[in-house]
């Protein structure tokens, strides 16, 4: 969506990078202004009075890069990009930028870093900042550096190098990890604290000090010793060029990092694949050893990593603004998810009136303007993503006029758009390496925001018309071009002189960037995370209609990561991210320092929670896997709204309809009339979307099928099987459950089954109202009845006395809570657990009351372990075991949180804990 930043596009095809990643017919811009590219044409110059990047002052920059890393495509909206983009003529150094658990700065004498571990909450409870703060400077002595460029990157690390002709710094810097690698010539390491360090430990060349309540470990080369003076420590190198320094998660951690301390990371690499329906990525980092013969690492694992890995993981945590991040010891680990799936559209379904869908359908082919005036590269692309979405729509009811009317005003503006020379084209940049659409929009050009939301759009509809008109995606016609855009926004080649690696994909972070600069206080930023998606189901679809088979499996892994990472840094699907003082369910923004219920423009709450839903399209399947979330989100919209929807009505209905279909179709029936779509939405796609939905149910992400383009829906207890076959002849899809389909060549075959029911049925609860309240999958406190019961898993005590202190629990919690304490009256609670056949456990409930949602809990009541028997079967564990401790006191009520933990005090195996029944309930003192 629209933001104050922008979005940038270019595109050179040289011959090697096409052959080798077969994405295009080769074309070398020559001294022409015009490069032809199959059919089409893109200019390798602006047209005239258009403008590239700039500082805010409006002069051209070029990338701010060393003179080794000068013919290296740069890939901008990074989480480091204001290294080497200067978007503000007096800072020459860089901007905050967020590694995590690290943060840092460039300023002339070095590298400022800091360990954010508290968050701030800011702008009217509406952003949560681990901003950063310096702890400390690693730099040498009298090192005054003029600038700082960026000398050398990879996938998740960078090298930024400081050079004041005397001295000359390079330090090495990345995502998850602890160190920071330095190398130095011309003057002693030295690190100047924030104020005078202590001490804790003194081992000649290795040093301990504590800065601000953050424990750091400094490690110059044997033989030689760090000296104190104040604020300041220094070490002579003795000859050598590197030092390091590392966070630590504790001091009693400081002998493992010494292990690693001058392996030195040289490379980072993610690598994936994509074989019936798992994703799996592997990320490694290459290192050096600089003293003895180590080659390990430590590296810090982001929620969204560590909760789909197997590998081993070590005690050691760190704080960041995406939640705990756990540490693994070694060179490498790899992930494994269940692909999230896409179709080209909804199938067909009895739910849907065809006469009705055929009015809708006139109404958008015969408007007077299809495209609604749009002139710029994003509301083009959202009218052109309009459009493809009913395609397959027409398609199903036997409108093929209606399809290729559509067909055609899609293939003419895309067309116009791939030739140069009108009044649209895109344009190649040399010195930045992109290619940028004019007209531009929201900084696409001078801030090279935002690409991968424009383009996307015109990828998505081009796989559409590939869909049906294969050759007119040949790479001879116009399939050059569309694979020219996604080398600018996609890029998967790491050799390509012409575009970089993925651009604003961040593979560590697990989603995009949208700020080509980075240059804010608060790091890089990313938006509408279902605008990125969007490119990435695009890419998915493009490869399955054209045969490309790695930009289908590049787009799989680009959707099912930053999925994972959409459910938990924006939507906190498990509510272990958002720190309790934010307060907000949701996220519109998501920050490196953190997140923002907001938008670029917008404050409005149906915006806010909308904007990372749409376009709604069949690649956003994947926000059906957190239904708990879902809920939670539209409740708080309509309580921020003061009732329902209504600018965006189309877009939240859509999105309800992925957990409570029936309940968006209500909505639906009452308010179709007289509302505007959204202007990416028609009510033709809208009407179909929730139809379907509430016929065959939500979607079911539990069972995949073993290609990328099937999906799951579940009613009840019936599972409805989706797959389309992009290929000339028939094939079979195996589903993870054992179901097949056979699917005919071009075609949406789908079919029944029984399952499971829905896995996450129950309705979002209200706010609360009363003082009994069950327990949900998903860790939610509710005060609703009718649901489904399940269990949850209470992790083993692993052998070690936890009686009293919370060791890995499942927690659950109500917010919102307001009510009167009663007079006499105390907390109870029956909790049915089952500890199967394990023999010596016991298990342990603490309950928690925060008054008024302020995140501080006012009043802690921790209960005596109950001790399960070694028979299979439920036993109730209730609050007459009698209260072993309690801290604070109760009040009344108002807005206010009510949690619930349970873990294992003593034991050595795990346990169960039953949900969604009024047999497991706490019962507050309240009414």
């Amino acid at each position: 969506m629209p933001s104050p930043r922008t979005r940038p596009a270019a595109v050179l095809l040289l011959a090697s990078a096409l052959a080798a990643f077969g994405l295009g017919p080769a074309a070398t811009p020559a001294a022409a202004a015009t490069v032809p590219v199959g059919s089409g044409s893109y200019s390798d110059t602006r047209p005239p009075g258009a403008s590239g990047p700039t500082t805010n002052t409006g002069t051209p920059v070029t990338p701010k890069v060393t003179a080794a890393a000068r013919n290296r495509p740069v890939p901008t909206n990074d989480w480091w990009s204001s290294l080497a983009f200067q978007r503000y003529g007096d800072n020459p150094w860089s901007t905050p930028m967020y590694g995590h658990p690290l943060t840092y700065q460039a300023t002339a004498g070095g590298l400022d870093v800091g360990y954010p571990t508290s968050p701030a909450i800011v702008g009217d409870g509406r952003q949560y900042e681990f901003a950063h703060k310096r702890d400390l400077t690693i730099g040498l002595t009298g090192l005054n550096s003029p600038d700082t460029k960026a000398d050398d990157w990879s996938d998740w690390t960078v090298t930024p190098l400081w050079s004041d002709g005397t001295r000359t710094l390079r330090t090495t810097i990345g995502h998850g990890s602890p160190f920071v690698y330095a190398k130095g010539t011309g003057g002693n390491a030295q690190i100047t604290t924030a104020g005078a360090p202590t001490v804790f430990a003194d081992q000649g060349n290795v040093l301990g000090i504590t800065v601000a309540g953050h424990h750091y470990a400094l490690f110059a080369p044997s033989g030689s010793d760090w000296n104190i003076s104040g604020s300041t420590v220094t070490a002579g190198l003795g000859g050598k060029d590197y030092f390091s320094v590392a966070v630590l998660p504790s001091t009693s951690a400081l002998s493992t990092f010494t292990k690693y301390a001058f392996s030195f990371v040289t490379d980072s690499k993610a690598t994936w694949s994509y074989s019936g329906g798992t994703v799996r990525a592997t990320y490694t980092l290459t290192t050096e050893a600089k003293e003895g013969s180590e080659r390990g690492t430590l590296q810090a694992l982001y929620r969204h990593q560590w909760l789909n890995t197997s590998d081993a993981l070590t005690s050691y945590t760190y704080v960041s603004p995406r939640g705990t991040m756990k540490v693994r010891e070694g060179a490498s680990f790899t992930t494994s998810q269940k692909a999230s799936a896409v179709l080209p559209a909804l199938p067909k379904s009895d739910g849907v009136d065809a006469a009705r869908l055929r009015g809708y359908l006139n109404d958008v082919v015969n408007a007077s303007d299809p495209f609604s005036g749009a002139s710029d590269t994003y509301w083009t692309g959202k009218a052109l993503g309009r459009l493809a979405q009913l395609v397959p729509v027409a398609d199903q009811i036997g409108e093929t006029g209606i399809r290729d009317r559509m067909l055609n005003l899609m293939k003419g503006k895309l067309q116009d758009w791939f030739t140069a020379g009108g009044a649209n084209e895109f344009s190649y940049d040399k010195d930045w390496k992109t290619l940028t659409g004019y007209p531009a929009s929201y900084g696409s050009d001078t801030e090279l925001n935002d690409h991968h939301f424009h383009y996307g759009y015109y990828v998505y509809a081009a796989a559409i018309v590939a869909q049906y008109d294969p050759a007119w995606a040949a790479d001879s016609a116009w399939g050059g071009m569309v694979k020219t855009l996604v080398r600018d926004t996609a890029n998967p080649s790491r050799t390509d002189t012409a575009f970089p690696f993925l651009r604003g994909f961040d593979v560590y972070a697990g989603h995009s960037w949208a700020s080509g600069h980075q240059g804010f206080a608060a790091g890089n930023n990313q938006e509408s995370s279902s605008e990125s998606t969007n490119l990435s189901a695009a890419l998915v679809l493009w490869g399955s209609a054209t045969g490309d088979t790695s930009l289908r499996d590049l787009g799989t892994f680009l959707l099912t990561t930053e999925s994972e990472a959409i459910a938990q840094y924006w939507f906190d699907a498990d509510e272990q991210v958002f720190p309790s003082s934010f307060g907000h369910d949701t996220a519109g923004m998501v920050w490196g320092s953190g997140a923002a219920y907001a938008t670029w423009w917008t404050a409005n709450p149906e915006e806010i929670h909308g904007i990372n839903v749409l376009p709604v399209t069949g690649g956003s399947l994947h926000l059906g896997g957190e239904k708990a979330a879902i809920r939670r989100n539209i409740a708080e919209m309509e309580r921020e709204n003061g009732g329902p929807a209504v600018e965006w009505r189309d877009i939240l209905w859509e999105f309800q309809s992925f957990a409570d279909p029936a309940s968006a179709k209500s909505k639906w029936d009452a308010g179709n009339a007289g509302y505007t779509p959204e202007e990416g939405e028609s009510k033709a796609h809208t009407y179909h979307w929730i139809s379907t939905l509430e016929r065959l149910g939500a979607p079911d992400a539990s069972v995949t099928g073993d290609i990328p383009t099937s999906a799951v829906f579940t009613k009840g207890s019936t599972r409805t099987y989706v797959a389309h076959n992009h290929g000339s002849s028939a094939r079979t899809v195996t589903f993870s459950d054992g179901k097949t389909l056979s699917v005919p060549a071009r075609s949406t075959a789908s079919g029944t089954g029984s399952g499971s029911p829905d896995p996450d049925p129950d309705p979002d609860p209200d706010p609360p109202t009363g003082n009994t309240f069950q327990l949900r999958g998903g860790g939610v406190l509710t005060t609703a009845t009718g649901g489904t019961a399940g269990s949850d898993t209470i992790a083993s005590a692993g052998g070690t006395n936890h009686d009293g202190t919370p060791y890995q629990p499942l927690v659950y919690e109500a917010r919102g809570v307001n009510g009167t304490l009663t007079s006499s009256a105390a907390t109870t609670f029956r909790l049915q657990v089952d500890a199967g056949t394990a023999v010596g456990l016991g298990q342990q409930a603490r309950i928690s009351y925060d008054l008024t949602g302020d995140g501080t809990f006012d009043r802690t009541e921790t209960y005596q372990y109950f001790a399960t028997d070694p028979v299979t079967g439920w036993e109730e564990y209730t609050q007459a075991r009698g209260l072993k401790s309690a801290t604070g006191t109760l009040g009344n009520l108002k807005g206010g949180t009510v949690r619930l933990e349970v873990w294992s005090a003593i034991g050595n195996a795990s346990s169960k804990l039953q949900t969604g029944t009024d047999k497991s309930v706490v019962v507050i003192p309240f009414s």
